[in-house]
């Protein structure tokens, strides 16, 4: 390993950023690169824990792919613009570590913003669908002990989750019921579960007017009126 003035600046430096951001094409190569450059060696350290600090401050919510793309584009944008912008050699040489300290500031607050602002739309996301989802759980009946239900309503949309549940009978069927007054209204969700006993099931109609969500054991096909007893009973 050759060892170089830290003072001196290196044009490779500003593959730093996409390096530790796991986007930079070439990786392999600019891995080689560190083993001989003392100055990239210390600029990826110092990004890194930028990197690893900033999102362990926040909960963690995976964030949809179109943010990290266009993340990572607004990093590959700036290197590109820092290492078109050349090393300036013709700047007398005694201004070179300003230059280079300014350039690393930069590329450090460049990518401490874009971490800041993913897990700042991440935090967004998180609380948004916290606010917007609001999760009730079932009664179960007896018969079906160990059994675990859980009806989430978010933007319109309700969905039943289910776990531990049996198999329905020979013949049968999962049918959800919707109980307004003292009226159980059929629906078209007819479910069967897995052989681990989960299922998730979307709730059709609106819930407007809605005491209960059921779930009964029905014939194949289903039922107009309910033939047994609730087996999940959940409140709205």
């Amino acid at each position: 390993m050759s060892s170089r003035d830290p003072s001196l600046d290196c044009g490779q430096s500003v593959d730093a950023a996409p390096y530790v951001l796991g986007s930079l094409a070439d990786a392999d190569d600019y891995r080689e690169h560190l083993e001989e450059c003392a100055i990239c060696r210390a600029q990826v350290a110092e990004l890194q824990l930028v990197v690893d600090t900033l999102p362990a401050s926040v909960p963690a919510v995976r964030a949809p792919e179109a943010l990290r793309t266009r993340v990572l584009s607004t990093v590959r944008s700036e290197a590109e613009l820092l290492k078109s912008a050349g090393s300036g050699a013709e700047e007398p040489r005694a201004r070179t570590g300003r230059r280079r300290s300014l350039r690393v500031s930069l590329l450090g607050a460049g990518l401490a913003i874009a971490v800041t602002a993913a897990a700042a739309v991440a935090i967004t996301i998180n609380l948004r669908s916290t606010a917007h989802e609001r999760v009730s759980t079932a009664q179960v009946a007896a018969s079906i002990r160990g059994a675990r239900a859980s009806l989430r309503q978010s933007g319109g949309r309700a969905e039943l989750v289910v776990s531990g549940m049996p198999q329905p009978p020979l013949g049968d069927i999962y049918e959800v019921w919707l109980a307004r007054g003292s009226a159980a209204q059929p629906t078209d969700a007819l479910f069967s579960v897995t052989s681990s006993g989960t299922a998730s099931v979307n709730v059709p109609g609106s819930l407007h007017g809605v005491q209960e969500v059921m779930v009964t054991s029905e014939p194949l096909g289903g039922s107009s009126h309910p033939t047994s007893a609730p087996l999940l009973r959940v409140a709205v």
